[in-house]
């Protein structure tokens, strides 16, 4: 249906703190299979993802810039030895239900428990700052005034971070990106979709911000542009699939969907963790399936008018028909074709494993744990490719 044979390969990037690493490794497997990203999309930490691919200082290599982000990340996370609180997680590791022994907490929970409450407590020098610390004291003209904060962390050392790794001159139309960036947020006065395109505007740090800046994790809210005031994307939708469709309405598209968090599980919640944690899947679990439908309902629309269209005008004599009404025809399928023509050809869910649910986990940003999310994004991600590969050429 569309104008040309080009397919544009797309990837659609979920929020999720911590575990956006999932989609770095997702990215490698892409770049070694020589799969080339036209539009890379995402919103919170899967929008900061995307802007280091679209604007990777390293057009040859973007997914090592990737890689080297979340490796930095991980290195100035906090190793939290506090023994106090050592002490409680040991005890809580083992109870006894009658007489039998039953294990609360396995080692890897425990550490990353301990990388989380770390994360709270200190933040992450390269990402987040808690506004509590000493220093801000000088800094902060509510630092004595906590009752008037509308957010607890500074996110504004991301924005430092992210210079080592974009070149915002990518990001702008005729910018040469190494892929288009389409990133999300949501205007808090009036709940709107904000949408912010590399190939309709510059893209800035305060674009990047405000697309993460989500107030659950308690970061600030971003005045993107004067009286426009931003929050997270993911507050809208954790996928910005029709965002992509909308921008790129006409050329057809294969698309590499990287959830973070997983639509199905095999059982119920067995205790209230799990059941918070369920319901945090269900909040941020990919809702596109119904954009997916309508837009191949549309494609098949638009087929079925262009036959129509065909016979009408090869067959039909123009004298037994209004010139007037043939032209009103022709316009309108030209108008439908050119405006809303893209064809879905392939769509790829590549979803991020769960063998063991943990509510904090998208807050554990330990070397050991990232990188560990990195290979798994690039082994299911290799594993969905080697099954499809046929579809892929």
């Amino acid at each position: 249906m569309s104008s040309n044979n080009k397919i544009e390969n797309v990837l659609v990037l979920q929020g999720g703190g911590s575990l956006g690493a999932f989609a770095c490794g997702v990215f490698k497997a892409l770049i070694k299979k020589n799969i080339k990203i036209d539009i890379v999309a995402g919103t919170s930490i899967g929008g900061i993802n995307a802007a280091i691919i679209a604007g990777s200082k390293d057009n040859e290599h973007p997914e090592r810039i990737l890689e080297e982000f979340w490796l930095e990340l991980a290195e100035n996370s906090v190793n939290l030895t506090n023994p106090v609180i050592e002490r409680l997680i040991d005890k809580s590791r083992t109870s006894f239900v009658g007489p039998v022994e039953s294990n609360l907490l396995t080692t890897s929970e425990a550490d990353s428990l301990l990388s989380t409450l770390s994360s709270v407590l200190y933040g992450n020098d390269k990402f987040f700052i808690p506004r509590w610390r000493p220093d801000y004291a000088f800094k902060d003209p509510q630092y004595f005034s906590p009752l008037k904060w509308t957010y607890l962390y500074d996110n504004s050392p991301l924005a430092k971070t992210l210079e080592k790794y974009i070149d915002y001159n990518r990001l702008q139309p005729n910018g040469n990106p190494y892929a288009r960036l389409i990133i999300t947020a949501v205007n808090i006065l009036t709940s709107a979709p904000l949408t912010f395109d590399s190939a309709k505007e510059q893209i800035t740090p305060k674009h990047i911000l405000a697309t993460s800046g989500y107030p659950s994790y308690n970061f600030p809210w971003v005045e993107v542009e004067p009286g426009v005031f931003a929050w997270d994307g993911g507050l809208l939708n954790n996928t910005p699939f029709a965002e992509v469709i909308d921008a790129s309405p006409v050329i057809d598209k294969r698309l590499f969907f990287v959830e973070n968090y997983p639509r199905k599980i095999e059982k119920l919640p067995n205790n209230l963790s799990e059941v918070y944690h369920r319901t945090r899947d269900i909040m941020f679990s990919d809702k596109s399936q119904h954009g997916i439908k309508m837009s191949k309902v549309i494609t098949r629309y638009l087929k079925y008018i262009e036959e129509l269209y065909h016979i009408i005008d090869e067959n039909i004599d123009p004298s037994k028909i209004d010139s007037k009404q043939l032209e009103k025809i022709r316009q309108t399928y030209k108008k439908m074709k050119y405006q809303r023509g893209a064809e879905i050809r392939k769509i790829f869910h590549i979803i991020r494993d769960e063998p063991f649910p943990r509510f904090y986990e998208n807050t554990d940003f330990s070397v050991d744990t990232l990188k560990t999310s990195i290979r798994d994004g690039e082994s299911k991600t290799n594993q969905i490719l080697e099954k499809k590969e046929n579809a892929i050429i």
